[in-house]
């Protein structure tokens, strides 16, 4: 057997699970789970299990968002069976779920008590028309540019409608046509209840929100079952048997079902109506289209290998989808938030699980009518209020508060509340502009000395409308004195940079010194140190992306890092302790906000990693970058020459070993990862000593690499290759030796043999070309390496294999 590094180019979060190389029809399969194999039933189970999960849920919510609109309540069912058969198959997203969406609920009602219900199924058509057009232009990841407090207070108003409205029928009466008629209407509602109403939507909302809770061994399969069929099953079991008399859901023959007509009425009106419905099929579908990618990524096992979402597809087979739901007398279809995550957490593989569950709502409403007739009303519109309840999320609002957009969020909400959803998206979106260009024009910058030294700070945006100011400011620093200017915006335009160049210029001319401070500092890194007089110079505005991901943290371009731009920039170095109190600053104000959600679930739930990630301590390997992780994914050992060594041995060390035992014993990793890179230090001291070293501590730790130089030396062995080429050099030669070394070095550890002879663990070699941003897989070779096949080409070294 022998092996090679061969490159990765997957983008999966963290290092794939298995390197082992497959071909043929095995490979194939094993690179698309979903492709069902031959001769056998073309549907996978998982798929069927999750098809029903969803038909389960989307049953009772169609009809109830049916019932919340005023349409026939065979358009739920309708517009359920199209978002499964056709959005299903032509969308996109192959893990969404699309039909009748709450957040539709408000725009239909008032298509239907403007122009009437076959008008509505035609504005519906007009709408998936404009879908296409959309979809065809390829916008579709324009539409995600719309600010998030503008959607999440699109929905937040929405659901408000919603709550408000089936509160009357929760109390057994008739909601108004408005927000404001319905808060007006609810005192005499509250004094003329309907007792049996009253107790079949309370048993409703007892049923859907404690199911998920029932505790024990006993309530483990039942809550298997979705809480919205329990919920509505329960009610409709108890009205059955108790007889008590309430509205029911009276599903008329299909032959008197109204299809599509013509939409009558002013142009204008018309207009708005259909970008009203296409504005919010389209945002919701899309939106909710990301969301089912993120959590499909967060999935393990080989469905996590599902592509993204191609968001144009989507927009296009969401577009045809209420075309045909239209032309049926369907409610407008939207891909729908709870449905797709029941799809993705019940283990859907394909699409063929959404495709299958419009078949089961298109049976059941040919079969299941007598059944579906016994349902109360009151049931379902409580059902549906807890959705538009649960629309306004107490998460979002957070969320929008912490990043100073809860006035963006708030006249939203209230636009859609008082005059409509595209009146209200409007404002949204007229206050979010105008917000935006607040904090871009809003600037303060402050002068005072400390010390004798004069601090300059800059907060915010840095553009040309500030930079007269900025040079008032500038001269108040006297002649010859040090200056500190600290720069905390995001952006820094050509007409602030010159401004502040010039000035720079002439004050350390004039014999002072200036420095520059700030981990946001708007401008390439090379250019304070070479600046335009020596060919370096700005063409157009200078940014800086705030870190908000893993991995490095903030550049200023493509030249030096912090230590390299920040300190020496303006001539004067600003100090280790100063660096590290500002890079602690940026996390802070970056960072920290966008990851404490995640930190603090890892603080309640500890630490469960799924790989031991051994490699070395240069400062050039960011491992959360090249393995893509994130907190929590990766159990991490740093030392000098990613070295393991032997258990028992004299100079050992216990650190690593018990950091090895700490990971497959109590950690529980499925995978250890040893990485070795290019250029590293450890193996040229290796080369240039031949012995370890000298009796220091450096020297002492770096005889546990000797077997890797000997490993080298042994000609009887063939050399380890990379990617089908030779090592360039002596020193990869022996990284990539030495990876294979460390790998032996490990299965002589108890807690790794143990693990491995039970099939727990699996052993991976990796290489990174620091140069190149390259990472190589060791990986296993083929049967004729063996037979002599190579002979005269440079051999591949064999990967130890599992145990």
């Amino acid at each position: 057997m022998s092996s090679a590094c061969v490159p990765t180019h997957q983008e999966s979060p963290g290092l794939a699970r298995s390197t082992t190389a497959k071909t043929g029809a095995g490979a194939d399969r094993a690179q698309h789970p979903a492709t069902p194999p031959r001769g056998r039933f073309p549907v996978a189970g998982a798929d069927l299990s999750a098809s029903v999960a969803v038909f389960l849920i989307a049953l009772p919510l169609s009809l109830g968002i049916a019932l919340a609109t005023g349409a026939p309540l065979q358009a739920g069912l309708v517009a359920a069976a199209v978002g499964g058969l056709v959005a299903g198959r032509l969308g996109g997203c192959p893990l969404q779920v699309s039909g009748p969406a709450a957040g539709l609920t408000v725009v239909t009602a008032d298509l239907i008590h403007r122009y009437g219900w076959r008008a509505t199924c035609g504005i519906t058509v007009l709408a998936g028309l404009a879908q296409l057009g959309l979809g065809c232009l390829r916008v579709a990841r324009t539409a995600l540019a719309v600010s998030p407090a503008v959607v999440h207070g699109m929905l937040a108003g929405i659901g408000v409608t919603i709550a408000v409205a089936q509160l009357h029928i929760v109390l057994g009466g008739t909601p108004q046509s408005s927000v404001l008629a319905n808060v007006r209407a609810l005192p005499a509602q509250l004094a003329n209840l309907h007792p049996a109403s009253v107790a079949m939507s309370a048993l409703t909302l007892a049923l859907l929100f404690g199911w998920p809770r029932i505790p024990g061994r006993a309530g483990r399969p039942l809550r298997t079952v979705p809480a919205a069929l329990a919920a509505v099953a329960g009610a409709t079991a108890t009205a059955s048997l108790t007889g008590l008399a309430l509205p029911l859901v009276d599903l008329p023959s299909w032959s008197s079902h109204a299809l599509a007509g013509l939409p009558e009425g002013p142009a204008l009106g018309l207009v708005a109506a259909v970008l009203t419905t296409t504005l919010v099929c389209s945002v919701q579908s899309l939106l909710g289209a990301v969301a089912v990618d993120k959590l499909v990524a967060g999935r393990t096992g080989p469905q996590s290998r599902l592509g993204r979402s191609d968001l144009d597809r989507e927009l296009l087979g969401q577009g045809a989808a209420n075309i045909v739901s239209g032309a049926l007398g369907g409610l407008p279809v939207a891909g729908v938030a709870v449905r797709s995550s029941a799809n993705v957490r019940s283990g859907a593989v394909s699409r063929n699980s959404t495709i299958l569950h419009g078949v089961l709502v298109v049976v059941a409403a040919l079969l299941m009518v007598p059944v579906l007739d016994l349902i109360p009303l009151a049931s379902l519109a409580a059902l549906v209020m807890a959705v538009g309840i649960q629309m306004v999320s107490l998460h979002h609002i957070r969320t929008v508060t912490r990043h100073r957009e809860v006035l963006v969020y708030a006249v939203t909400t209230l636009g859609v509340v008082l005059l409509g959803v595209l009146e209200g998206v409007v404002l949204g979106v007229a206050v979010a502009v105008a917000l935006a260009l607040h904090r871009l024009a809003r600037t303060r910058i402050t002068h005072e000395e400390k010390g004798g030294v004069h601090h300059v700070h800059v907060g915010g945006q840095l553009t040309f409308l500030a930079v007269p100011r900025l040079s008032r400011v500038l001269h108040l620093v006297p002649q010859g004195a040090h200056a500190v200017v600290e720069l905390e915006g995001s952006f820094m335009d050509h007409a602030a940079y010159e401004s502040l160049r010039d000035w720079r210029k002439a004050h350390t001319a004039r014999g002072g010194s200036a420095e520059l401070t700030g981990c946001r500092v708007g401008v390439r890194a090379p250019e304070y140190g070479h600046g335009p007089e020596h060919g370096h110079g700005p063409e157009h505005g200078h940014r800086t992306e705030p870190h908000t991901g893993h991995g490095p943290g903030p550049r200023t371009g493509p030249g030096p890092g912090p230590r390299a731009g920040h300190g020496r920039r303006l001539g004067r170095s600003a100090g280790a302790g100063h660096e590290l109190a500002r890079g602690i600053s940026a996390f802070q104000r970056d960072t920290a906000p966008l990851v404490r959600a995640e930190l603090a679930r890892l603080a309640r739930e500890g630490q469960r990693p799924s790989q031991l990630f051994l490699t070395c301590a240069d400062s050039r390997l960011v491992t959360s970058m090249i393995t893509s992780s994130g907190p929590g994914d990766l159990f991490v050992v740093r030392n000098v020459g990613n070295l393991v060594p032997l258990p028992g041995e004299e100079n050992g060390d216990d650190s690593v070993a018990a950091a090895i035992e700490y990971a497959v014993d109590v950690l529980r990793v499925r995978s250890i990862t040893v990485c070795g890179h290019s250029g590293c230090g450890a193996m040229q001291a290796l080369l240039g000593s031949g012995s370890g070293g000298a009796a220091t501590p450096l020297g002492r730790w770096l005889r546990h690499g000797l077997p890797s130089l000997a490993r080298l030396a042994d000609e009887d062995r063939p050399g380890a290759r990379l990617a089908g080429r030779a090592p360039a050099d002596t020193v990869e030669r022996l990284c990539l030796t030495n990876v294979i070394q460390q790998l032996e070095h490990l299965r002589a550890h108890d807690s790794v043999a143990r693990a491995l002879a039970v099939g727990e663990l699996e052993l991976h070699g990796m290489y990174f070309h620091v140069g190149e941003a390259q990472a190589y897989l060791l990986s296993r070779g083929g049967a004729d390496a063996e037979e002599g096949v190579f002979q005269g080409v440079p051999g591949t070294e064999e990967l130890p294999s599992p145990a």
